[in-house]
């Protein structure tokens, strides 16, 4: 099972897409994780990267597209796997589908002021990058991370300001992109404003649905 899960930053994606892996022995594949392993493992591909990163530039589609078709070369992807945070752009969907097969696409709805509440809220641990919410999911000890014990902090693209200058480029990019997947008939919505716990068991349903038919 290869799954995509879709959301504007704010929308839970990341810890959905960490607990969905789990719940389904998925790999879990966060491009900005497998990007900063890429760099610091300073190999071609890496090398590659981080001079765009380094000049300011956004990586280009062909070199992203790289990494990840690297990254879906490993063992731990043979039983399936959750991309978040890739495809951003129908040029990528397109590429991607090039060398895999993505059963389902998830989006979660949740409407821009919520998604702007939610990242002024949250706090983020520079040790480990766990982030942390004072309604959903707040620290044991505040402002201290519960994993690691570091002072946890606002990242300054979590400032109101910037997040809907994010919102609006998500927008940008992705409503074509679904659009896209709706026409495959792959699609799927799931309403990101509930709480954490409901909207896992919601996606937990739908994708055992799914899996019985695609059985």
């Amino acid at each position: 099972m290869n799954l995509i899960l879709l959301g504007p930053p704010g929308s839970g994606k990341g810890t959905q897409s960490s607990r969905l892996a789990k719940e389904f022995k998925l790999a879990h594949i966060s491009t900005g994780e497998i990007l900063r392993e890429a760099v610091r493992s300073k190999s071609y591909l890496g090398e590659k990267a981080n001079h765009y990163i380094h000049t300011g530039q956004l990586v280009p589609d062909e070199v992203m597209i790289e990494i990840v078709q690297e990254r879906l070369k490993a063992l731990d992807c043979k039983e399936g796997f959750l991309l978040d945070g890739f495809p951003r752009t129908i040029h990528q969907a397109e590429m991607l589908e090039a060398f895999t097969r993505i059963h389902l696409v998830v989006a979660l709805k949740v409407e821009e002021e919520e998604c702007v509440q939610r990242l002024a809220s949250r706090k983020t641990c520079p040790g480990c990058g766990l982030t942390y919410n004072p309604v959903n999911h707040p620290p044991k000890k505040e402002n201290v991370c519960d994993q690691c014990g570091a002072v946890l902090i606002l990242r300054g693209d979590d400032k109101p300001e910037t997040v809907r200058e994010r919102l609006k480029v998500y927008v940008k990019l992705t409503a074509p992109l679904i659009e896209y997947y709706q026409r495959t008939g792959r699609l799927e919505f799931v309403d990101g404003t509930l709480a954490p716990d409901k909207i896992l068991q919601n996606l937990k349903n739908m994708l055992q649905s799914k899996i019985l038919l695609w059985k």
